[in-house]
């Protein structure tokens, strides 16, 4: 399901203002009130949908806070081009797979060097490809067919069930900034980008791929898929540390170099490369983590009447945060108290934000800690009404969305200090157009503009039945100070800057 984006537009009535700031910035003018109540508290989610991201994790990674998490990988393959002919006489030479990092290439006097993006961790880590026997279905069987089948970060075990032989792997890999140059069999060098590239067993390949030319296996993709099923990546580590990247199944691929008779030159071989690609097949994230026994237990049974001291943040299949804004509903009219006394005084609302502060006396903090987190609709799987309001929201990732998702804020000693996410728009709507006070979701986030999202296997109260894909795809978390804290300055608030109609 894709978030929605919602339309906002402001009332205009005559106002009275008065000036105030705060963390040093510029805010519009207005009165502070900081007395609304807000409960917050985390919940370890269960099983999470895990096909079909934008984007997937692979390797081990070692949160300094939230343990050792470790991400496998079951991808489909398919055909690059149908019934494929591969000459006379042909022989399989190699067979690689490569899965590419997320990198920016610069090329100065013809020779490239690379920046990479999306690599956690430094330490080795054993790679092996097992030939998948398990058969990934586009279409789900209980619902007549008529929805797509979903996978979840659960379902390791089951596909290792159906594990065929070994084709390849790779120990003490630790992923570089180098690329590769190979021979695409035309005469002509190729430079491929940095990423996981290992060598592959060929006489299975030529088994099943170059042996099969003419037969219906290879006819079309949709029997290829079903006649071999796909690779299953495992990933281990000896140690608690290891390397983890994340990439664009879209751009993997195996390649099989093989050479044929040449039809012009008696006696001579001719040299090409035929590619399975991932993109068009299914690929699957599994995860397994090891949670500390202190968060743990701090998850189990979270405080959601009064709220929590701490609020705990963490990608994949991971933890999200809850937020409740206004109290209860004592007098059980459908709406919290408070939210019904400020729709009574119709404040014109200036700007409201949650500032998250990040605990750092339970953070290891620097480059471990996520740069963004997000907050939605947790009833309607929605962005909120400020998503689209968002001048920076047509820049790049990293830069976008500053202004409803604030950027981590960092101290002079480069660890995180607090994030601010301006719902300006959200609680205007709530307090001015009677819009429903619903749960909101607070989680950590790889990409702010990707606004699909993934299901949970068993929904959770308070209505989380999904969450943001960005989520699922990144590896860090963070911790963060609840409504429920002792340190008063440190507490999560909601800040209104509101101005009185006269």
């Amino acid at each position: 399901m894709f978030f929605l984006i919602i339309a906002f537009s402001s009332c205009q009535e005559d106002i009275s203002t008065i000036g105030s700031e705060v963390l040093g910035e510029e805010t519009p003018n207005g009165i502070l009130d900081e007395s609304q109540t807000v409960i917050s508290y985390s919940r370890k989610l269960g099983p999470v949908q895990s096909n079909r991201l934008p984007a997937y994790q692979f390797g081990v990674y070692n949160d300094p806070v939230y343990g050792k998490s470790t991400v496998n990988l079951l991808s489909q393959l398919t055909l690059s081009s149908n019934d494929p002919k591969f000459g006379e006489n042909p022989k399989v030479d190699s067979v690689f797979v490569y899965l590419p990092y997320f990198s920016t290439g610069t090329t100065v006097d013809s020779v490239t060097t690379y920046e990479l993006d999306s690599i956690y961790g430094s330490s080795p880590i054993n790679v092996s490809v097992f030939e998948s026997k398990y058969f990934l279905r586009e279409y789900d069987p209980n619902t007549g067919f008529e929805e797509f089948q979903n996978y979840y970060t659960n379902q390791g075990e089951t596909f290792e069930d159906f594990l065929g032989e070994q084709l390849g792997s790779v120990e003490n890999f630790i992923p570089t900034r180098n690329g590769y140059v190979i021979y695409d069999g035309e005469d002509r060098e190729e430079q491929i980008a940095p990423g996981l590239r290992i060598k592959l067993d060929t006489t299975f390949f030529r088994t099943n791929i170059i042996e099969k030319e003419g037969s219906p296996e290879l006819r079309n993709s949709n029997n290829f898929k079903n006649f071999l099923r796909g690779l299953y990546f495992k990933v281990n580590s000896s140690t608690d540390d290891g390397s983890l990247f994340i990439f664009d199944a879209k751009k993997a691929y195996v390649s099989i170099f093989y050479s044929y008779d040449s039809e012009t030159d008696a006696g001579q071989r001719e040299d090409k490369v035929y590619k399975l690609n991932f993109n068009g097949g299914i690929s699957v994230n599994t995860f397994t983590n090891q949670l500390p026994g202190p968060i743990q237990t701090a998850l189990e049974n979270p405080n959601i009447q009064t709220g929590e001291e701490n609020l705990y943040l963490r990608g994949g299949d991971g933890i999200i945060s809850v937020v409740e804004l206004f109290g209860k509903d004592n007098d059980n009219n459908g709406v919290a108290d408070e939210l019904q006394t400020l729709r009574d005084k119709k404040w014109l609302i200036n700007e409201a934000n949650l500032i998250f502060y990040v605990n750092q006396d339970l953070m290891i903090g620097g480059a471990t800690e996520p740069e963004r987190i997000l907050i939605y609709d947790l009833k309607n799987s929605n962005v909120l009404a400020d998503y689209n309001l968002d001048p920076t929201n047509g820049l790049e990732p990293v830069n976008a969305l500053a202004n409803h998702f604030g950027k981590l804020q960092r101290g002079s000693d480069g660890n995180g200090e607090y994030y601010k996410l301006k719902i300006t728009a959200h609680v205007s709507n709530l307090i001015n157009k009677d819009s429903t006070n619903v749960p909101l979701g607070i989680v950590v986030s790889q990409n702010v503009l990707t606004r699909t999202t993934q299901k949970l296997q068993n929904p959770m109260e308070p209505n989380i039945k999904e969450v943001p894909s960005s989520m699922v795809v990144s590896p860090e978390g963070t911790i963060l100070y609840g409504n429920a804290t002792s340190n008063q300055d440190k507490r999560l608030k909601l800040q209104i800057y509101y101005t009185e109609p006269n």
